[in-house]
C-alpha cells in the first residue's frame, strides 16, 4: 500500500509538460485545408456520369471515397483543386463520394459505393482509379491514401500522374 502511495505521489509531483500542438500544413488560397465540401452526399449518379464521360473522353475515373470532415480526405480534395494539380484534374474524371468514415462504427454513409467496387473501407480517403467500364485499376494502392495529409505534395502529384 505504501509503495502505491509513493508512486502516486511521485507521479503527481512530476512537472506537467504542455502537449505540443500538432503540426498543421497550409495550402495557398485555402482557408481551411482540413475541411472540404467537395464530397457528394448522393454519389452514385455522379459515379455513373463520370463513367459515361470516361467512355467518351478516354480518361480514367478518379473516385475519392472519403468525407469533408476527415482531415486526410479534405486535404486531398483541397490539394487537387489547386493550380498545381490542374494536370491531375485534366487527366481524370473525378468524383468525391461522401462515404463518411465507415471504419468508425456508426459514421459510415453510402455503403453501396464501396460495395459496388468490392472494397472494405479501412480508412479514408480510399482513392480508386477506374477504367471506363468501372474496373478498378489500383486495387492494392487504393487503401493506402489514409495518410494523404502527411504525404508530400510531390508524392501525391507523382502518384496521380503515373
Amino acid at each position: 500500500m505504501m509503495r502505491k502511495f509513493a508512486l502516486a505521489l511521485a507521479a503527481a509531483m512530476l512537472p506537467i509538460a504542455p502537449v505540443p500542438a500538432a503540426e498543421t500544413r497550409t495550402i495557398p488560397g485555402v482557408a481551411e485545408p482540413y475541411k472540404s465540401d467537395a464530397f457528394i452526399a448522393d454519389p452514385m449518379p455522379a459515379i455513373d456520369a463520370a463513367l459515361t464521360a470516361a467512355k467518351q473522353s478516354g480518361k480514367p475515373v478518379l473516385l475519392v471515397m472519403g468525407t469533408g470532415g476527415c482531415h486526410d480526405s479534405a486535404w486531398l480534395a483541397n490539394l487537387i483543386a489547386t493550380d498545381r494539380f490542374a494536370p491531375v484534374r485534366a487527366r481524370y474524371e473525378i468524383v468525391y463520394a461522401d462515404i463518411g468514415m465507415p471504419h468508425v462504427r456508426g459514421w459510415g454513409r453510402n455503403p453501396e459505393v464501396a460495395k459496388r467496387f468490392r472494397f472494405k473501407i479501412k480508412g479514408t480517403p480510399t482513392v480508386v482509379v477506374l477504367d471506363a467500364d468501372g474496373h478498378v485499376l489500383n486495387r492494392k494502392a487504393a487503401p493506402k491514401w489514409r495518410n494523404a495529409a502527411s504525404r508530400s505534395d510531390d508524392d501525391i502529384y507523382n502518384e496521380l500522374m503515373n
